[in-house]
């Protein structure tokens, strides 16, 4: 994506500013980047350029230049510091079909009341043991079933199971914001076959609605699946399907897990025209 991302620049002829040496490159950095094979909805990424620009201009021309499925859904002029220091954790919904949300309920509960979950990953250095269970701020299971239209729209109806590290959010306050893709390492086999047959209308699934903190190593969705199998033997018969909705700071003064708008700052300082003539100003 970073690539076809620059070649949009390019293509839209925004005046980037170049890093110095023998092979220049542009100045653009991708803060906090999904992991492969997830999709988002929230993506950042910090550009420098040579004068400045009209955000809404600049917004419109890169999406212009971008293929279908890849969408620019704003442009803020940054101010002081860089947006990397603005954003802590993700918000993730994963979507784990033919898991009934009891068990995916029971599952979490056990996850949030141990002190640490050691999960593997293989990387191209060999396996790494991290602790999933520290990053994981605040999480909630949300089922969805059709034909009742109690709640939701289109026909849909939500109800929230709330689990956290202090068990004090209040009910829904983690779920309205959200909707991804992971991939999981557990195969389908005859699980999935039986599942895949269900009719679509009775086929349970059970929605993870879960912050994580960003930490280094980074834990992603299938860490955190793998925690769950840990701490409770679950493995969804199928792939889970995962989505970053949000990313920004933690507020601490809020419901746990609440995340803070990292340009809320910025936009608010934008005037609805920028002037041009300045060097090197940082386009989000």
């Amino acid at each position: 994506m970073a690539r076809t991302f620059e070649r949009a620049l390019r293509r839209a002829g925004v005046p980037m500013a170049y890093s110095q040496g023998f092979s220049p490159h542009p100045k653009v950095s991708w803060v906090g980047a999904a992991p492969t094979g997830v999709a988002s909805e929230a993506e950042y990424v910090e550009i420098q350029v040579v004068r400045e620009l009209d955000p809404e201009a600049l917004r419109r021309e890169l999406d212009a230049a971008l293929p279908p499925g890849l969408d620019v859904l704003e442009a803020v002029t940054g101010g002081p510091g860089s947006l990397a220091e603005r954003i802590e954790a993700s918000l993730w919904r994963v979507e784990l079909p033919g898991v009934e949300p009891a068990e995916l309920a029971e599952a979490v509960r056990r996850l949030l009341a141990a002190e640490r979950v050691d999960v593997e990953r293989l990387t191209k250095d060999g396996r790494r043991t991290l602790d999933a269970r520290a990053a994981v701020v605040s999480a909630e299971v949300v089922t969805e079933s059709t034909g009742d239209t109690s709640r939701g729209t289109g026909g849909t109806s939500r109800t929230a199971h709330i689990l956290d590290t202090s068990d004090q959010v209040e009910p829904a306050a983690l779920a309205d914001a959200n909707g991804l893709v992971t991939d999981s390492d557990q195969e389908s086999g005859e699980a999935t076959a039986q599942v895949a047959d269900w009719p679509e209308r009775a086929r349970p699934c059970g929605i993870l609605v879960a912050v994580v903190r960003q930490t280094t190593p980074a834990v992603r969705p299938d860490d955190v699946l793998s925690a769950l199998r840990v701490v409770a033997d679950l493995v969804p018969p199928v792939p889970a399907k995962a989505t970053r909705m949000a990313q920004g700071r933690l507020d601490d003064s809020g419901v746990l897990g609440t995340l803070v708008d990292p340009l809320a700052a910025d936009r608010a300082a934008s005037p609805t025209t920028t002037p041009s003539g300045v060097d090197d100003p940082a386009v989000r």
